[in-house]
């Protein structure tokens, strides 16, 4: 089995899931007891301001007005902080230059330092056993080398179609059909 943690995975046409449309996952967690990712390019109607005021929080003014994210259809009550601020006691490290956390604690610096970049997802995306590979199998995910820049410094609105440009393929001769076994 491929380890696809941390990766990206792309959804490709033939998923058919609205969920999942054009979205860029990075991936958690691969292991034989499931999968665990991030949507990191589907904003949600809410703003960090927003959410802050929600949680009763501060929060620095440059960050008002940016996005929250939709992770996943799991537990959309629950929040991760994707960032790169390497001074926060409370993170994992998911690959170079970038960390995830997942408590109010860490959320609460994040906010109110303009500094550090930072992408906060409600819910995730979650896979049972071998049903990821499955999925890949037919064709409905591609993956692809997730970076610090690719999850934090690129616009969201166009992360599946620069990532998939980025691998040579051009996302108009995307079609529906079977993927290889």
């Amino acid at each position: 089995m491929k380890n696809l943690a941390p990766g990206l995975l792309l959804a490709m046409p033939q998923l058919g899931d609205p969920n999942f449309y054009r979205s860029v996952i990075l991936m958690i967690e691969h292991a034989e007891t499931g999968s665990m990712g991030l949507v990191i390019n589907r904003g949600a109607p809410l703003t960090l301001g927003e959410l802050a005021r929600g949680q009763n929080m501060g929060i620095a003014s440059a960050r008002t007005a940016q996005p929250v994210f939709i992770g996943g259809p799991v537990e959309p009550q629950r929040g991760f902080v994707l960032h790169d601020d390497t001074e926060l006691p409370e993170k994992h490290s998911v690959l170079p230059g970038l960390f995830l956390s997942v408590t109010l604690d860490a959320l609460g610096p994040l906010l109110e330092n303009p500094s550090p970049r930072l992408r906060f997802c409600l819910g995730y995306a979650g896979w049972g056993p071998k049903q990821l590979e499955s999925e890949i199998a037919a064709g409905s995910w591609l993956f692809a080398e997730a970076t610090a820049e690719a999850v934090l410094g690129q616009e969201p609105a166009k992360l599946w179609e620069t990532t998939l440009r980025g691998m040579g393929v051009d996302p108009a001769m995307l079609v529906m059909g079977r993927g290889m076994n």
